[in-house]
């Protein structure tokens, strides 16, 4: 762990939360909401959704997203 909660990251794991929060915002000026869980691992290629929401998590603790949206 890094300060504060913030997970370390391994690179391959700090690329896929980019594409997720990259993802996130594609979607939203897209649609005018955000993707479901799976919507988002069907575009990122992730096919667990208990994965998708781990990196989600780590998005929120990381400061790039939280429950209300982006930051």
């Amino acid at each position: 762990m890094v300060g504060h909660g913030v997970p370390y990251l391994t690179e391959r794991r700090e690329r896929i939360v980019q594409r997720i929060v990259q993802c996130i915002r594609e979607w939203i000026t897209e649609h005018g909401e955000a993707p479901t869980v799976v919507e988002t691992g069907q575009t990122v290629g992730l096919r667990s959704r208990a994965s998708v929401h781990e990196q989600l998590v780590v998005s929120a603790k990381r400061g790039f997203a939280s429950g209300r949206g982006l930051t």
